[in-house]
């Protein structure tokens, strides 16, 4: 499966972002790093570019709300993304907050998958459990 991933907005964790791509292609991903400092048309562009089945936008400094409340609007301008499986991992909130409150919000936002202060190889479990269930081989 390919997927494009990267760092939102003015995100700079670059670490983070290479341990991303590393983890996604020991597990046998096709893998489109877009980088850090990525604004979420960017993400949409290289998904159409690629044929991408997953969009995966990672965010360590919080900022990634302010970003993420446009992707149902971005997306539903892209038709040929209409089965792009969009997950979100990190700090996905700037200052205190909790998971209960910041899921559902992601969710709502157009995320089918949202990992919020959750370690990269359990988001990537969530994501691997969620194709099979979803897309079933």
């Amino acid at each position: 499966m390919k997927v494009v991933t990267g760092v939102i907005g003015n995100d700079i964790h670059v670490v983070a972002n290479r341990l991303m791509d590393l983890s996604l292609n020991a597990r046998g991903y096709e893998v489109f790093n877009l980088g850090v400092n990525t604004y979420l048309e960017e993400f949409f562009d290289a998904a159409v570019e690629t044929g991408a089945d997953i969009l995966l936008i990672s965010s360590l400094n919080g900022e990634a709300e302010g970003w993420s409340r446009e992707v149902k609007m971005l997306k539903a301008g892209y038709q040929s993304l209409d089965n792009l499986i969009m997950m979100i991992g990190g700090n996905l909130s700037v200052g205190s907050g909790n998971a209960e409150d910041i899921i559902p919000r992601y969710k709502n936002y157009g995320f089918d998958l949202v990992c919020h202060q959750v370690d990269l190889n359990t988001g990537l479990d969530m994501l691997d459990s969620y194709l099979q269930e979803h897309r079933p081989s």
